[in-house]
């Protein structure tokens, strides 16, 4: 019996040519032809098409990270070198020029330097650009946008800047503003699957389960993407604002010219207020003043007349804020104890029970977890504070500490004390 030959043996799928005859078109052509013959690559393998010109035409595109649309740059280079030789457009280079002649060979340069090469990658620029403006204004005015959170699995419906707010207020994920992103869908998408493999999004390391995941995301700060790795730059539309220029080389451009006109006068600095969430809904406001105000007219909530009522300090203050965060955020009502599948079936409840000031027994809040922020950008904890008054109601309700004086060494205190002076002085008197 004669085995089969290991020639004829297949080891991997195999896929008919989708051109035959090695012809294809550029539009909505997933590659790339070699500018010379009708040898075709991926766009995804860039690299290989370059190395096949290198060795079989001995051709170098310079600084091709600087091409804006690779596809339509060979494309507009493959028509030319039709028209014309390669030699009226590149340099020539020629390597072992001290060897005999026959072994000497001529290499060709295709850069920038000719002017027509930097006009089409200036142009090839500009519509890179003008295309990414379109696409981000669309989505922009998109309002039919629908995904979830990454972390608490909630559905989001309308614009994307609804979801994007929703993972940086609640979760401190923030991946930058809703109008500085491009192509958000396939960014969310890319973001999700590292986290659907397990990998962290910062130092993008691989962990063993989900739990683990989120616990080293969680512990370490890690609910951010790492900055240095450049697949996530084509999400940003400052990627696209300067030839060959990345974001973060823009920004230290703009930093340096700073610098450079910086002067003493500040006087049209305008400080920009931070604004407070409310506690039971999205709703902002630039003084708590203005926020308790609105959380009295639509949650009937009143955190000054809590405050007042009970003498709370700004310890105390910061832990019943804290305290609601958390039961707002679990969508658990601290009224009655119910748990809801949102936080507006969980703020309905509250408002048509009168649950939002049936604050639970002092003992339930008043505990030291509750002193570290539910939410690390809560600024509405740097809005509270004591008054004179808060301090009044305390010596009323004999909460101010009082500390005893040291009385270890007593006689020395007596022999030194001034009022040994005033004692002398009153009996010379009389």
């Amino acid at each position: 019996m004669s085995l089969p030959d290991s020639k004829d043996c297949i080891l991997e799928p195999l896929s008919l040519p989708e051109n035959p005859g090695g012809t294809t078109s550029l539009e909505g052509s997933p590659s790339v032809p070699c500018i010379f013959c009708e040898e075709h690559f991926l766009i995804d393998e860039q690299d290989k098409l370059l190395k096949h010109m290198i060795i079989e035409h001995k051709t170098v595109i310079a600084d091709v990270k600087l091409v804006a649309d690779f596809q339509r740059y060979i494309s507009y280079w493959r028509k030319r070198f039709t028209e014309q030789p390669i030699t009226d457009f590149c340099s020539v280079i020629r390597i072992n020029s001290t060897a005999p002649f026959e072994e000497q060979d001529n290499y060709f340069l295709l850069c920038d330097v000719l002017p027509e090469d930097r006009i089409l990658r200036e142009e090839l620029q500009k519509q890179r650009l003008k295309e990414i403006l379109e696409q981000q204004q669309q989505e922009r005015n998109d309002n039919s946008f629908q995904g979830s959170c990454m972390f608490c699995n909630e559905e989001f419906l309308g614009n994307r800047s609804v979801l994007l707010n929703h993972m940086a207020r609640e979760h401190t994920f923030n991946i930058g503003l809703p109008d500085n992103i491009v192509n958000c869908n396939e960014f969310l998408c890319t973001l999700q699957k590292k986290l659907d493999n397990l990998q962290c999004l910062y130092c993008e390391k691989t962990f063993r389960d989900k739990n683990t995941l989120k616990d080293h995301m969680r512990k370490k700060q890690h609910r951010r993407i790492n900055p240095k790795n450049r697949e996530y730059d084509r999400f940003y539309v400052i990627n696209y604002l300067e030839l060959g220029k990345s974001w973060e080389e823009v920004q230290l451009e703009d930093d340096r010219e700073l610098l450079d006109h910086q002067e003493d006068d500040w006087s049209d600095w305008e400080e920009h207020p931070l604004s407070a969430v409310c506690l039971f809904c999205e709703k902002q406001a630039e003084t708590i003043e203005k926020l308790c105000v609105h959380m009295e007219d639509a949650h009937e909530f009143d955190l000054l007349k809590i405050k007042s009522e009970l003498g709370l300090n700004f310890y105390e203050q910061v832990k019943l804020v804290n305290f609601i965060r958390r039961q707002i955020h679990q969508c658990r009502c601290y009224g009655c104890h119910e748990k809801f599948k949102s936080k507006a079936d969980l703020r309905t409840h509250m408002e048509e029970a009168k649950h939002t000031s049936l604050l639970p027994e002092r003992q339930t809040w008043d505990q030291p977890q509750y002193y570290f922020p539910t939410y690390e950008n809560d600024t509405l904890l740097c809005t509270l504070s004591d008054s004179e008054s808060d301090l009044t109601a305390q010596e009323q309700n004999g909460n101010i500490a009082i500390i005893s004086e040291d009385t270890s060494k007593l006689h020395a205190l007596k022999q030194s004390s001034i009022l040994n002076q005033l004692l002398l002085h009153e009996s010379l008197k009389n």
